[in-house]
């Protein structure tokens, strides 16, 4: 569903914006210094499309085009092969997504969307709005690099530049270079298509390097933060199950959850799942506790046929299954207790053997509860634990967890979270232009590319320009159809379901 706020608040902002441009053009005093102002800054102002271009980045452009020209040569070789490649990649994963949109569209499995390897993202739909700042600066980054390429290669190929540019489009912001057209239709093929091959090598290039700094970030931040040690919480959501008294706080670091231990984020996970699909643990509890005044009323069936026996609502105390050791009949009896009395600083069991070891005969106590509902114990020392009940995937929702542990106290706790998660984003999007501009659709890298593509390697055997212009235009077309499918049924599938 469309955020209604969301799309007001953008739709109100353009209409005001070309509202004052509208009435700035028609002011008889103010019209020739308003544009003679746009002009001299290189801006151009159009319904929900704004363009700032400019020229002080050519001498940029020129220097990075006379660094070490036999190895820029090899460089943008090997992009002109990842292009080529590219570009039939992203055929064949746009046709694979086509068709997991269209299997999804026919079926109820809800879990068959997050396979999918491209996704079209709506700011406020399917992009939580408290990400928007990592989406949309990674966004403009990887178009910036994008852009970067274009116009190195084009000083390489002695092709001019007249300007760089960024604009904002709705929300969605890029970049461009504005190369002389003259000069690049005097290139031959293969020059033009190490051209247009380098901004999607140079985004897969970008993907490479931030997918490399997230992997080696534990080590860039080891002088400061430490790893290994537990979790740490950065957020826990107010009125959660994790949030109270004794529940967890930000600066907590979690090391277990029951039996199983947690080093990092993705053990908290992984144990998080295993204690979701596997039955609930007991406890090793001593047979003296287990007295019949600490029982409160007869147990009772609830309506999903599982057994309760707390019939006061209490918070503190939980009902417990368990075998008598000594008893003739092996059926379980029950018992409401004191739920942290009886389970603080006791072992884990599944059986009544796993508490042969104890030091004084005691019996497996299990937490009777609904079916998918488990009792875990979350150790964060030097705390006493947190006692959770209820579904596990609901515990995970409740805290925001990282693996960076400050060594000093002055240092933020947010500033690894924020460094992964631009990385992931930065990986994301430039992954995602790579693979979007190599496809052969009108309009998009991938248009010229294939144009220089067949002219460089049908002249001889195409020699009549028309029929390769023909095949062109075809190929264009279905990459096109391909594109404009994929994104359609993917906008209907995040905004209409």
């Amino acid at each position: 569903m469309i955020p209604v706020p969301l799309l007001v608040c953008v739709m109100a902002a353009w209409c005001a914006v070309y509202l004052a441009d509208t009435l700035l053009r028609s002011s008889a005093s103010h019209r020739v210094r308003y544009e003679s102002w746009l002009a001299s800054r290189g801006l151009m102002l159009s319904p929900f499309h704004l363009r700032w271009q400019t020229t002080m980045f050519n001498r940029l452009f020129a220097f990075c085009a006379r660094i070490n020209p036999r190895a820029l040569h090899v460089w943008f070789n090997s992009g002109l092969v990842f292009g080529v490649v590219a570009m039939v990649g992203s055929v064949v994963l746009l046709t694979k997504t086509l068709q997991q949109t269209l299997a999804q569209m026919t079926s109820d499995n809800p879990r068959m969307g997050g396979q999918q390897a491209l996704q079209v993202v709506v700011p406020g739909v399917n992009l939580p709005t408290n990400q928007l700042a990592y989406f949309f600066t990674a966004l403009l980054l990887s178009g910036v690099i994008h852009e970067l390429g274009h116009a190195v290669a084009a000083l390489r190929e002695q092709v001019r530049v007249n300007g760089f540019g960024m604009f904002v489009f709705v929300v969605y912001p890029g970049a461009f270079v504005d190369l002389f057209t003259t000069h690049l239709n005097l290139v031959s093929p293969t020059q033009q298509l190490r051209i247009f091959c380098a901004g999607v090598w140079h985004n897969f290039v970008l993907c490479v390097a931030a997918l490399a700094f997230l992997f080696l970030l534990p080590i860039f931040l080891f002088p400061v933060y430490s790893t290994g040690a537990g979790a740490l919480v950065i957020e826990v959501i107010q009125g959660s199950a994790a949030d109270g008294p004794r529940g967890l706080s930000v600066g907590d670091i979690v090391t277990g959850l029951e039996d199983c231990p947690v080093s990092g984020v993705e053990d908290w996970s992984s144990c998080l799942s295993r204690l979701s699909h596997s039955p609930q643990t007991g406890y090793c509890v001593p047979v003296t506790s287990l007295q019949p005044s600490w029982a409160h009323g007869r147990a009772f069936k609830r309506l999903d046929g599982t057994m309760d026996c707390c019939s006061n609502n209490s918070l503190t105390d939980l009902c417990f299954s368990y075998v008598q050791p000594q008893g003739r009949s092996r059926e379980k009896e029950f018992a409401c207790m004191p739920v942290r009395k009886m389970v603080s600083g006791t072992r884990v069991c599944r059986a009544d053997g796993d508490c042969a070891a104890a030091h004084v005969a005691s019996v497996c106590v299990t937490p009777s509860l609904e079916n998918q509902t488990r009792f875990i114990r979350v150790t964060h020392p030097p705390n006493t634990h947190m006692l959770f009940v209820g579904y596990p995937p609901h515990l995970q929702y409740a805290v925001s967890l990282t693996n960076f542990v400050p060594r000093f106290g002055f240092l933020h706790l947010d500033l690894p979270v924020f460094l992964e998660t631009f990385c992931k984003y930065v990986v994301s999007l430039s992954g995602a232009l790579a693979v979007v501009n190599s496809v052969p659709c009108f309009a998009l890298d991938g248009q010229w590319m294939l144009n220089a593509l067949l002219e460089a390697t049908l002249a001889a055997v195409v020699t009549d320009r028309q029929k390769r212009e023909l095949i062109g235009f075809f190929l264009l077309l279905a990459g096109s159809a391909l594109l404009a499918a994929n994104v359609a049924l993917g906008l209907w599938m995040v905004t209409a379901r």
